[in-house]
């Protein structure tokens, strides 16, 4: 049971928490200076900042944009990949098609020809799987 669960996670070598807690690090601290100065201040300046919904409505307008580009990457991505794949099961078929179109007729062969047939249709089995 110690290859389960999610410890490897937490590992370094081949995750992506340090590469991403090298952006997230930074902006936490950011985050929370921000909040620990704008709830401690006794100013009123900072309790009427100007144009902070045209900041939050630009920053959520590229956000957005830049979400539905990604995901829309991901799709194409995805049937590219799904239509290569479903190409290569094709020209495997046909691979095999041909094989068995092309196997020795003869009787005093059969036995052979049979052993060969199965073995191939195992084989391109596996590569379906």
């Amino acid at each position: 049971v110690s290859g389960l669960g999610v410890r490897f996670i937490f590992r370094c070598y081949g995750s992506v928490f340090p590469k991403a807690l090298v952006w997230a690090l930074p902006n936490l601290l950011l985050t929370f200076m921000l909040h620990t100065l704008w709830h401690n201040s006794s100013k009123p300046t900072w309790a009427s900042v100007q144009g902070v919904e045209s900041i939050w409505a630009g920053y959520t307008g590229v956000l957005g944009f830049l979400i539905v580009f990604r995901n829309n990457q991901a799709y194409m991505r995805f049937w590219e990949g799904a239509t290569l794949v479903n190409q290569v099961r094709g020209e495997w078929y046909n691979a095999v098609s041909s094989l068995f179109a092309f196997c020795n007729k003869e009787d005093e062969s059969q036995e052979a020809v049979f052993c060969f047939q199965q073995l191939l249709v195992r084989l391109a089995s596996m590569l379906y799987c």
